[in-house]
């Protein structure tokens, strides 16, 4: 944070209060002044009293709750410690990941040693059920859903009947993920407080009526309430500067994030960004596309990826890996939204829309943290302007297409096309599987009916570098609700006949125009590669064939199936 330590409380002031073991290991590990949260928390009468604190992550809240929780283990006469004494809920695997490390740093110090488990989706569920059923956990760290699965087994639910802390760390973020009906059943499994007397402390940046709500099984009615936010202190989607890079097509979308980089990298070596997309699969393509798979990445700055899709060991080691490096481009989706705490982001790029108004907060709250400058920017396509439109109330600057000084010197659509060409087939037919279930779930935001969202879809496919559109089977489309919808490619069945209304292959990426290929669809110039027809004409349809038509205009013809191997766009 960015105050004085000659302004705030140093932890020594807390011997005689706090054990000493636990006084060891914060000086151990480099901690000796407070934050202002561990501050307010720190100093209440005593350390077991219920609180509802409200404080924004990055400020130091794990270790405002987990030390008067330990304390109060310390404190535990014949504390069992095979049985979980403090349990801590959050929204996801990363965050109680950060907890659970925070937490083995609290209690190095500790005798006999306090073992902390970890329990969080998308790992092994069987292999971390047996271990934390063999091993004596004294704390555990879970995500409501998968608390849920080990409450189902009566040993497990054994281990939780000594419980004499519960904390709930981000509460309004789970209760955003749709978790209160789990945390609710997880509230009514282990001893109830009216009877066990344990002591509760909830967490969260806002405290919304749903919350309330669930207070009285969590606080006792004397709880107090704490607050480390000024009701004065612009938001940081208020403060940091915010632009908009509205683009000529979808094939304009990655060569404008390639020029919007390798600008920002020459502005500042130190570059650290997160660069938020719409899907998974999404991200997925666009780490292989700027990193080891296409080498788009500007020199010297090493590319990451955090999706949903990865496993838990990929993406701890993701978080560990992004949190040292002093530079870096991080591709990702929204499990990075809200909740991690990624030290100097200075830019936050946003490919497309978010799907929902908090979402933009939660993104470009990931820089400008703790008094550090940041920018946030979008990229977005001509059917994506929608969202700026209608969010008036947030400060973004509409510029016009990209255009840097220093944009020339980089030729951005080159490098995209060439890159693609590198990045696996399936990489890119997954991510327009993604983005076509995206844009359905949005597709009255968007505007279009289902005819629409298979058109607009198809031509992101030719952005991503997909040579045909891709083969769904019947049983993603049916999922999708798109069965028998114009412009799919569907298994054994080839190309739904009657294409979309003025549907067309993008035609490639043109190199015209200011900004070397960044706003280059516009500008005519060389068009790219399109799906089927080599050289299009420019930024942007095909070129027709050399009998006049559109590569779409005799798909579907009566008594014709278009071969699915080169279907007909």
């Amino acid at each position: 944070m960015a105050v004085d330590n000659g302004t705030r409380v140093a932890y020594a002031q807390l011997a005689g209060r706090l054990k000493p073991q636990l006084l060891k290991a914060l000086e151990n590990h480099g901690f000796t002044h407070m934050t202002p949260v561990q501050e307010k928390v720190l100093q209440l009468p005593t350390f077991t009293q219920d609180c509802l604190v409200q404080a924004k992550t990055g400020t130091g809240k794990t270790i405002a709750f987990l030390l008067p929780a330990l304390q109060t283990l310390l404190e535990t006469k014949d504390l069992d410690y095979a049985s979980v004494g403090l349990l801590v809920m959050a929204p996801t695997r990363e965050l109680a990941q950060q907890i659970a490390e925070e937490c083995d740093k609290l209690t190095s110090a500790c005798t006999p040693p306090m073992e902390c488990h970890i329990a969080v989706g998308g790992s092994k569920r069987k292999a971390h059920m047996d271990k934390f059923l063999k091993r004596k956990p004294t704390i555990l760290v879970a995500t409501p859903g998968r608390l849920i699965d080990y409450l189902t087994e009566n040993a497990a639910r054994q281990k939780l009947s000594k419980i004499r802390c519960v904390v709930l760390d981000e509460a309004d973020r789970m209760l955003d993920a749709g978790f209160a009906p789990a945390l609710k059943q997880i509230l009514e499994q282990i001893p109830p407080k009216a009877q066990a007397g344990w002591q509760g402390m909830c967490f969260s940046a806002t405290v919304p009526p749903e919350i309330k709500k669930m207070l009285p099984m969590v606080l006792d009615k004397n709880h107090v309430r704490l607050s480390t936010i000024d009701e004065n202190e612009a938001p940081t989607v208020a403060t940091v500067p915010q632009t908009v890079y509205p683009v000529a097509s979808v094939n304009d979308v990655l060569p404008t994030l390639h020029s919007v980089l390798s600008c920002a990298k020459a502005d500042n070596p130190a570059l650290k960004a997160i660069i938020f997309c719409p899907t998974a699969r999404h991200a997925g393509l666009l780490y292989h596309l700027f990193g080891s798979s296409g080498g788009a990445a500007p020199p010297k700055l090493p590319v990451f990826q955090m999706q949903s899709r990865m496993s838990q060991a990929q993406r701890t080691r993701t978080v560990e890996e992004f949190k040292e490096t002093d530079r870096g481009l991080l591709f990702a989706s929204d499990v990075v939204g809200r909740g991690m705490d990624f030290p100097d982001i200075n830019l936050v790029v946003q490919i497309g829309v978010p799907s929902e108004k908090d979402q933009y907060v939660h993104r470009v709250g990931r820089t400008g943290r703790a008094g550090k400058v940041g920018e946030a920017v979008m990229i977005t396509a001509p059917e994506e302007m929608w969202f700026v439109e209608s969010n008036p109330d947030f400060p973004i600057k509409n510029e016009g297409p990209f255009n840097h000084p220093k944009a020339s010197a980089y030729p951005s659509a080159d490098i995209i096309e060439a890159a693609l060409a590198k990045v696996p087939v399936q990489t890119k037919e997954q991510a327009y599987i993604g983005n076509l279930g995206f844009i359905k779930s949005l597709m009255r935001r968007y505007n279009l009916d289902q005819v629409g969202v298979v058109d607009l879809a198809n031509r992101f496919a030719s952005a991503f570098g997909c040579e045909e559109i891709p083969v769904l089977s019947p049983m993603l489309v049916g999922k999708m609700g798109l069965k028998g919808v114009p412009g799919l490619i569907v298994e054994g069945r080839g190309l739904v006949a009657g294409p979309p209304p003025g549907s067309r292959p993008a035609g490639g990426r043109g190199r015209g125009g200011a900004g070397a290929g960044a706003g280059a669809g516009a500008g005519g110039g060389r068009g790219g590669r399109g799906p089927r027809n080599g050289r299009g004409g420019g930024g942007g349809g095909g070129a027709p064939r050399p009998d006049g038509r559109r590569p779409h205009d005799d798909a579907g013809t009566k008594g014709e199936e278009p071969s699915r191997k080169r279907p007909r766009w």
